[in-house]
């Protein structure tokens, strides 16, 4: 089975990628359903548990086990094979994901090209550095320490930035020696269908890589299971507490990226255009639908009239309509549930004080699909429910203090850690502010974080670190070997 969308052919419909090889997939029918029209698509077939099962068979057993005895130049030449497969493919991808999850072409070209390109590219070039044995001095003589695989993977993705999670978690993984199972969102069903096909086109061995586009009991029946060493999850807190449980018994390690509700701290003397530049972008992305985006903006109270009017003019201005169309910069949300779940926060904040300045209505023409207005909030109580939880949907508020102390505390007064910006002119003191935010990454006058550099966060976004050779690392075991006097 295979289909045109968006005029790119996906193929294997009925079939799942398992160990290198495409087999009839056993579990439901599940529609495609395009959040821009709300329409039906096309038709992909799940894959079950018992193709789970036959993924771990695969990744346990000998082939998978060759993969992680592979030298780490050959694993390095497949990876790069790998990647550069799925370079060729952007656009056809940028455009399948458009369709599948109303993502704007305009948003995957950048987040493609400099995020998931740029990501796996440093990993590429790090590998072999980043793994390499090391030798030490000890009382018993020389010691050799070792960075081993870690094991079978369970990478666990969600549905907002599939290749961007392909690197930063399968191709570490890949690199490390660890044979993956990814366990992809049915939302991704026919992007990821791309991403095996490069995979099978670029010769990763058999064993070392499966990508099963399914519902939650098949990621329950991977973590679960006593043959994976590590699970990596990109997702939420209630599934990170039921990987937490399934895990803990046999002590499994885990990697857990949490989502956010990170702050811009523009500061007295930031210029308003040098704010908008990054701000808009990271705060609106995704329609609202990426963690690390900035959904709390923090301003000196003596500017707050003043930034407000420009972030609202700003908001107004954003292009909203088909995802396949350049011009197009905010998309829709991914399903109904989605959207009804955000216009409730809305509703909320709105009866415990906050102000709409702009947005917070289903547009005018998009009558299809699941487009809602961004939106901007402000006068939002700092203990309320709008400034306190992630919402995963386009709407970020304003609060304002008298000065950086109040500002910085505001900043802090979350229990997420995943990232923060500065805006400011004085570089010292950004800096010495970034020194004082509980985050995993602080962008100065950007919107961050990088993929290239070690990324994670802290308190309730969770911990271990994706990017960079220390997230080569993160799937890997230290070994020490003494060789004796």
């Amino acid at each position: 089975m295979r289909t045109d969308v968006a005029g790119v052919p996906v193929p294997h419909l009925g079939s799942a990628y398992v160990g290198g090889d495409w087999v009839s997939a056993t579990g439901p029918t599940r529609p495609v359903v395009s959040p821009a029209s709300g329409r039906v698509v096309t038709e992909a077939v799940l894959p079950s548990v018992d193709e789970a099962r036959a993924a771990l068979d695969r990744a346990s057993g000998p082939e998978g086990r060759a993969w992680s005895a592979t030298e780490v130049s050959r694993r390095v030449a497949v990876c790069r094979r790998f990647c550069d497969a799925l370079e060729r493919r952007f656009d056809d991808m940028g455009a399948v994901w458009a369709v599948e999850a109303g993502m704007p072409v305009r948003y995957s070209r950048t987040l493609h090209r400099f995020g998931a390109a740029g990501a796996w590219r440093a990993a590429l070039d790090s590998a072999e550095d980043a793994l390499r044995d090391e030798r030490r001095d000890s009382p018993l003589g020389e010691v050799l320490v070792r960075r081993e695989p870690a094991g079978v993977v369970a990478a666990v993705m969600a549905f907002n930035g599939p290749l961007v999670t392909v690197a930063s978690k399968v191709v570490p993984a890949l690199l490390a020696g660890c044979p993956v199972v990814v366990k992809a969102a049915p939302e991704s069903q026919l992007v990821m269908r791309l991403v095996a096909e490069c995979a099978a086109d670029a010769g990763v061995p058999a064993g070392a890589l499966s990508i099963l586009c399914s519902e939650v009991d098949v990621a329950r029946e991977i973590t679960a299971d006593p043959r994976v060493a590590l699970v990596s999850l990109t997702g939420g807190r209630a599934a990170a507490q039921e990987i937490i449980d399934a895990t803990r018994q046999r002590f499994a390690r885990t990697h857990l990226e949490l989502g956010g509700k990170s702050a811009a701290l523009v500061l007295d003397d930031a210029p308003v255009d040098a704010v908008l530049r990054s701000l808009v972008p990271g705060a609106t992305g995704g329609a609202g639908q990426v963690c690390a985006l900035l959904s709390r903006i923090l301003v000196p109270e003596s500017r707050h009239d003043e930034l407000v009017a420009a972030l609202g003019t700003a908001w107004e201005s954003l292009p909203m309509g088909d995802p396949l169309d350049p011009a197009t910069a905010v998309g829709p949300l991914i399903s109904a549930a989605a959207r009804e779940r955000t216009e409730g926060f809305v509703e909320r904040a709105v009866a415990d004080g906050a102000r709409i300045v702009c947005g917070g209505r289903r547009p005018p023409g998009l009558d299809a699909g699941y487009f809602l207005e961004p939106t901007l909030l402000s006068g939002a109580s700092p203990d309320s429910e709008i400034v306190r939880r992630e919402v995963f949907g386009p709407v970020t508020v304003v609060q304002s203090f008298r000065d950086l102390e109040e500002g910085i505390r505001l900043a802090e007064d979350t229990e997420y850690g995943l990232a923060a910006t500065v805006y400011t002119r004085d570089r010292d003191l950004a800096m010495d502010v970034a020194g004082r935010l509980t985050v995993g990454s602080v962008a100065i006058n950007t919107f961050g974080p990088t993929v290239t550099a070690p990324f994670g966060g802290r308190k309730c976004s969770g911990w271990g670190r994706e990017g960079g050779p220390e997230g080569i690392r993160e799937f890997t075991e230290l070994k020490q070997i003494v060789t004796g006097p």
